[in-house]
């Protein structure tokens, strides 16, 4: 398997589930911040230009944070990565949905880059705090989720790989995390698996 990421990127959710499985991989770095992910060498393996990317050993490109994470958690059934129960799969993509496509590209983006989305200084300040909202919410949910467990189905899954990079940008979008997701993210950065993926 080849992974193509880029440090500081979503993709250090899988990265870190990766490590986590312990399965030989290559780690391909793919700099966002020169653009190298819009080079024609890359956008002809992956025409989205993102990461992550996942390279299958039958050569099949996978993109997209959930669906690299499902493939990963039924390759390696025996890492029980998925919450427990017949309908454990649609648990954790119904979790890990919110927390990718809400709480990251409508919350975290619009907090982190507004650029992206407006050139006046004023309306960047209202672009962020439509982002920091967002997040406060969804903070608040994750916090109630979580409860008193260590992981939010009982056991480590793939829901934790994406809660886990989502709370590591904190220092980026400057917005308090609550109690039990602040000790959510101190348990993970004592996880092996997430001081190789961080190394």
């Amino acid at each position: 398997m080849k992974l193509f990421h880029s440090p500081g990127a979503c993709s250090l959710g899988i990265r870190v589930l990766m490590e986590e499985i312990g399965a030989p991989f290559e780690t391909v770095n793919v700099d966002l911040k020169s653009g190298e992910h819009r080079q024609p060498a890359y956008m002809k393996l992956n025409p989205k230009a993102k990461v992550p990317a996942l390279l299958r050993p039958d050569g099949r490109l996978l993109t997209e944070f959930p669906v690299i994470a499902l493939w990963l958690a039924r390759q390696f059934p025996e890492k029980n990565l998925l919450p427990d129960g017949p309908e454990g799969d649609i648990d954790a993509l119904e979790l890990l949905d919110y927390v990718v496509s809400t709480l990251h590209m409508r919350g975290a983006t619009l907090a982190m880059r507004p650029d992206r989305f407006c050139q006046d200084p004023k309306g960047q300040e209202e672009v962020r705090k439509s982002g920091r909202e967002v997040l406060t919410v969804g903070f608040e949910r994750l916090e109630e989720q979580l409860g008193e467990k260590e992981w939010f189905f009982g056991h480590m899954t793939i829901v934790d790989m994406a809660v886990f990079y989502l709370v590591h940008w904190q220092p980026r979008y400057d917005l308090p995390l609550t109690p039990r997701l602040k000790a959510f993210h101190e348990r993970m950065m004592e996880r092996p698996a997430v001081k190789r993926a961080l190394a």
